[in-house]
């Protein structure tokens, strides 16, 4: 019997000082960076829903919490979301076979 995936989720603190839990959707590597694609509860999935930011795991301690932080250049978060597009296009063609 398979059980149910375990889907891993992170709250983000907005600017406001409200907390959004989010849930990970996967985390890219892009131009030897590493990207992380978060969809905020309650949101539908469409593109525009999903939330990206670096990424950067502590390699000395996997007990520490992974850092985030935002996407400042254009041309990079253009990066990420044709990476993103392109992980979306692999998943659609695993569920073919």
């Amino acid at each position: 019997m398979n059980e149910p995936e375990e889907r891993m989720s992170v709250d983000i603190e907005l600017e406001d000082g409200s907390t959004v839990n989010c849930e990970v959707i996967t985390i890219l590597e892009v131009a030897g960076k590493d990207y992380i694609a978060l969809l905020p509860e309650g949101q539908t999935g469409d593109v525009q829903d999903v939330w990206f930011y670096g990424y950067k795991e502590d390699p000395n301690d996997p007990n520490v919490e992974p850092e985030l932080s935002y996407i400042e250049s254009d041309d990079e978060y253009e990066a990420v979301t044709d990476a993103f597009d392109e992980y979306l296009d692999d998943c659609e063609f695993d569920r073919m076979d």
